[in-house]
């Protein structure tokens, strides 16, 4: 579904702490080929999927009034000196998305929602002029299950990581990270689908690609082989049984192999499908950062953007369905229209990342690279202005992805295609939250 102490927190969800250490083809010139939009294409499949969408009604009827509150429209103010116009209310359009279907026969579809304020976190300060929408706290009780459950699953079924990385782990806050990202979860066994994932993917990043043991070099090898216990081998059978035992030589594996087992008894195969396809896409970026470090080289501002587009959270939200108990059909995630909104969401919620864990990187070993890094020296500006660059950066993508979420809603309201725009716009603003209240981790830079 990106955040250890040094520098996993420039790479896709960064959860759970560490683990055991253990071009050229032809291509179109993009001027030549406007962008077309696929709405109207999205909007005629509507009566194809009236029926089918009816036939789950009664799962997702379950999910959505068995589940926490959604996040709620009257966001109270933020606890320190914010610009008024960077906290906001949703727009009137994305307000309808959080509020759920509406007309005949859909209103047992809506999530229950709060009436009362939003209580003012307890913990950390928002950045100043950041565009982000506050959530009420998380669920204490769901946190504390899910936090117990997510230890003794690394600690007892995967051996993820030494005892004196427990610190390290706890100090994660996984189990809130999840809590406030999957608001309609039926259950705290659907949050848990989320949280091994989170987590496993965080000791591949550590443990492959940087803070505990990982590297640069060789690191083509070790995903390659660690993306199997995600999408299998198929092979002789004599071959079988050594890839099978592969699977337990270290620590990454043995979360990513035992994760991917939970998450598949609950997903459907399309979702199962889906998200290795974003994994594949998340380890392609690990890739090309790699390189860039191989070759001590900085990328442009728009290639260092290319790679986050790849090295980032998207595998998060895309399985948001999947947590919530519910399916939204392979047709209609697949639209050009819906890739865009998940792009986009991801994308946004990777330079939280970049912006709350810049000072916890410039503190640590060797250059790490996050946007404000690569602007200041590729634009030759100061840090302080390279950062406020980097969050405009961030509410560009904020206000692009909340557009062209509310113009797919428009243009396609099917159930479950309203629900699934809502919970990828809850784990946007939840994984805000996260980062704003992690104070372990994140502290902010004295730029104001």
């Amino acid at each position: 579904m990106s955040p250890g102490p040094a520098g996993p927190d420039k790479r896709a969800r960064k959860p759970g702490h560490p683990p055991h250490p253990t071009k050229e083809p032809w291509m179109p010139n993009p001027e030549l080929f406007p962008v077309q939009s696929s709405l109207p294409a999205a909007a005629s499949h509507l009566g194809a999927y009236i029926l089918a969408d009816a036939a789950a009604r009664v799962r997702d009827v379950k999910a959505a009034t068995d589940g926490p509150p959604l996040v709620p429209s009257s966001p109270a103010p933020p606890s320190v000196d914010v610009p008024a116009a960077e906290v906001r209310t949703p727009a009137p359009d994305l307000q309808r998305i959080l509020r759920g279907p509406s007309g005949l026969g859909t209103a047992s579809l809506r999530l229950a929602r709060r009436e009362e304020p939003l209580p003012t976190p307890t913990e950390g300060n928002p950045i100043p002029g950041l565009y982000h929408h506050p959530v009420p706290e998380p669920d204490p009780v769901r946190v504390e299950e899910v936090s117990l459950k997510i230890k003794a699953w690394a600690l007892d079924e995967v051996d993820l990581y030494p005892d004196d990385w427990e610190d390290q782990f706890d100090g994660f806050s996984v189990g809130r990270y999840m809590v406030v990202c999957h608001p309609d979860a039926p259950t705290v066994d659907h949050l848990m689908l989320a949280t091994r994932l989170m987590v496993a993917e965080n000791a591949v990043d550590d443990c492959y690609c940087e803070d505990h043991g990982g590297s640069p070099v060789g690191l083509g090898e070790r995903l390659l082989l660690a993306h199997t216990a995600l999408d299998p081998l198929h092979t002789t059978k004599e071959y079988q049984r050594q890839w099978a035992e592969s699977l337990h030589s270290d620590a990454p594996r043995r979360a990513y192999r035992s994760a991917m087992e939970y998450f598949l008894q609950e997903a459907s195969p399309s979702q199962a499908d889906r998200f290795r396809h974003d994994m594949a896409r998340l380890h392609m970026g690990y890739l090309a950062e790699a390189a860039w470090a191989q070759q001590d080289h900085v990328p442009e501002v728009w290639e260092y953007l290319a790679m986050r587009q790849f090295n980032n959270f998207r595998p998060c939200p895309t399985i948001t369905d999947t947590v919530g108990g519910y399916e939204l059909p392979a047709d209609l995630h697949a639209p050009p229209a819906m890739q865009r909104v998940i792009a986009l969401a991801g994308n946004a919620t990777t330079i939280v990342n970049d912006l709350y864990s810049y000072t916890k990187e410039l503190a640590s070993p060797g250059r790490h690279l996050n946007l404000p890094v690569v602007i200041a020296e590729r634009e030759a500006i100061s840090d302080r202005e390279a950062y406020l660059k980097a969050v405009e950066v961030h509410n560009d993508l904020m206000r692009d992805f909340e557009a062209e979420a509310a113009a797919l809603a428009a243009a396609c309201p099917v159930p479950s295609v309203q629900r699934f725009l809502r919970g990828v716009a809850a784990w946007v603003d939840g994984n805000h939250y996260w980062h704003q209240t992690n104070t372990y981790r994140y502290s902010l830079p004295d730029f104001w």
